[in-house]
């Protein structure tokens, strides 16, 4: 029997450390994760967030308090009020008795229409987590907040009313909000993860115009000047910063919204007087109070 030749022992060799110098490698990348797993079981940390610090102090300071909201309204419907001209021409006084979410600045139509009672608000960008806060540390909402975790940084808060989410999620439609989530270029969006994770059946977009009149692109920081009009109320931006909308951006997430609720059974309906949302079905006001369900008293 003819013995191998010493150049291929050697490479078996080679072959044979090179593969037991993988398996290690796998190994302890498994001890990692056991190890990593033994001592963090109890409070459920995911290893890919084992070292994101913000990830770290949102799961255990704010994390748990979303916990109380999941399936709080099952099968109940709600309104998510947008910030648009159309409000004006929308009679928000008649949402009295039903489940309201209000966005960013809507305390800014309060004086308009006295009876309006807000369920939730939801405010994510930093800049306009900047410009409200006195008003979320006065209580003005009178409702639970629910601010970005980011967009919050370096803005305190004191009032107990304050909920954070982590919007740092890739981008796609989350229905658990106590993993990130992602804020799809809009606040409206956020709230329609939220009203997800609460359990409602229908949601009813009021005031959603999707109509801006902006030069620049979008997301760009400016400043705005002059009165307005692009929001429900002349003072909104004036003389302060903000973002360009994302059009296409809020499009492309509402398309996934819309097929995630209906892949559910639920649906959103677009209430909105006049704008140019049409991702939604389209129904009028009137008929959104007629389908809708007032909040059990």
């Amino acid at each position: 029997m003819t013995k191998p030749p010493i150049s291929d022992k050697i490479k078996r060799g080679f072959t044979g450390l090179t593969l037991l110098g993988k398996m290690y490698r796998f190994i302890a990348g498994d001890w990692r994760r056991l190890n990593w797993l033994k001592e963090h079981r109890q409070n459920g940390v995911p290893f890919e967030w084992s070292k994101n610090n913000d990830y770290l102090d949102w799961f255990y300071k704010y994390r748990p308090h979303l916990a109380k909201f999941k399936d709080i309204h099952k099968g109940q419907d709600c309104f998510i009020i947008g910030n648009g001209p159309s409000l004006n021409q929308t009679d928000l006084n008649l949402l009295n008795g039903y489940h309201v979410f209000g966005l960013n600045k809507i305390h800014l139509i309060f004086e308009k229409y006295p009876r309006l009672k807000l369920s939730y608000h939801v405010t994510v960008n930093p800049l306009v987590i900047e410009q409200i806060q006195r008003e979320v540390e006065e209580g003005v909402f009178d409702c639970p907040t629910f601010l970005s975790y980011q967009g919050s940084k370096g803005v305190n808060f004191s009032s107990k009313n304050v909920y954070k989410l982590l919007t740092c999620g890739k981008w796609s439609f989350y229905k658990n909000v106590m993993e990130p989530i992602n804020e799809g270029y809009t606040v409206t969006y956020v709230a329609m993860q939220l009203a997800y994770y609460m359990g409602y059946k229908n949601v009813f977009l009021v005031g959603v115009d999707h109509n801006f009149s902006q030069v620049g692109k979008p997301n760009e920081l400016q400043d705005f000047k002059g009165d307005d009009h692009n929001h429900f109320h002349p003072d909104y931006f004036k003389g302060q910063l903000w973002h360009l909308a994302d059009l296409e951006g809020n499009e492309a997430s509402y398309a996934l919204a819309k097929h995630q609720f209906h892949e559910d059974g639920r649906e959103i309906f677009n209430a909105t007087v006049g704008g140019k949302l049409n991702i939604f079905k389209r129904i009028t006001f009137e008929e959104a109070l007629q389908r809708a369900k007032k909040m059990p008293e």
